[in-house]
């Protein structure tokens, strides 16, 4: 291409209106494109100080319960040993220290309702070497459940997951089909519209240990329960599973004994009558002495994002 030929194009450009727009379009997007990347990374950051400032406001929140009231460091309520490995709240701990008290025989559970099983209240003790039972319903949350234990075949010897939706209609037959034993040193039930139900229909099982999602939204003193209807799912109102006292009830009525609940006003905590002596846990075994109001705000995970294994 001769100089003169490339001196012609070059005033072209220069003087086309429609060119020159063009490359101040490209321009302006490039430097936007810049602009916007800066502002990702900016708030990349900030993300990630609000995560750091949240988890920490969520450790002193908690830290400041328990030193302005002598009930959160009193030995024998299970709020002081509360700790978080693989459970959404602060289960693991509570649970520790219950088997701690009590023993353990088989080292077998049973838990319904895990969703996709990085937040259990079973997961700390499947990784102790426990056997167990799952059952989910949502099909997306078991296929990425077997998917994970696929790669942990140790693991995976040692759980049964079962995929059925659990009605109090048929949940005692299917304990029979897959096999769950009448006594097993743990039973967690979090399916939340129907929570009551279940249990209700399991009276001949005989867990050492039961762990229920309660209705904190209720007073301690009132017997309180959300009406059966075996194909409705919750709609995230209040109008869910059943009140604490209506589970104290529940469970007195077979034997078990509230022996404490949750820091978060979730879950509650029976241990079998027979297993407990005097003075192992605090005493009464009732809703208006163990219940605790809801805090789900302190649902936050103080820790890294949990995995099955």
């Amino acid at each position: 291409m001769t100089s003169s030929l490339k001196a012609s194009i070059k005033r072209f450009y220069r003087y086309c209106p429609l060119l020159r727009e063009l490359n101040m379009i490209r321009d302006s997007v490039a430097q936007q494109s810049r602009t916007l990347g800066a502002m990702s990374a900016q708030l990349a950051g900030i993300e990630k100080a609000s995560k750091a400032i949240q988890c920490a406001s969520v450790i002193q929140a908690i830290e400041l319960l328990k030193s302005g009231n002598e009930r959160y460091r009193d030995a024998k309520r299970l709020l002081c040993y509360g700790a978080q490995y693989w459970s959404q709240n602060y289960e693991d701990g509570a649970l520790e220290e219950i088997f701690r008290r009590i023993g353990t025989t088989t080292k077998t559970f049973v838990e319904i309702g895990i969703g996709d099983g990085t937040e259990t209240n079973t997961t700390a003790l499947l990784s102790d070497g426990w056997t167990g039972f799952w059952f989910e319903t949502d099909a997306p949350s078991c296929a990425k459940i077997r998917n994970r234990l696929a790669q942990v075949p140790d693991v995976a010897s040692r759980i049964k997951l079962i995929e059925t939706f659990v009605a109090p209609s048929t949940i005692a037959r299917v304990f029979e089909e897959v096999g769950v034993p009448d006594e097993v040193d743990l039973f967690s039930l979090d399916i939340d519209f129907n929570t009551y139900h279940v249990w209700k229909a399991l009276g001949k099982f005989r867990p050492r240990v039961v762990v229920v999602e309660y209705n904190a939204g209720i007073s301690p003193s009132r017997d309180w329960i959300n009406g059966l209807n075996e194909g409705e799912k919750w709609d995230g109102s209040q109008n869910f599973g059943a009140s604490l006292k209506a589970f104290e009830l529940l469970g007195r009525s077979f034997s078990y004994s509230l022996v404490g609940c949750d820091i978060t006003g979730a879950n509650a905590f029976f241990v079998r009558s027979d297993l407990i002596q005097e003075g192992m846990f605090a005493e009464p075994f009732t809703a208006e002495n163990h219940y605790e109001p809801p805090r789900y705000r302190l649902l936050y995970r103080n820790a890294h994002p949990s995995a099955i294994f």
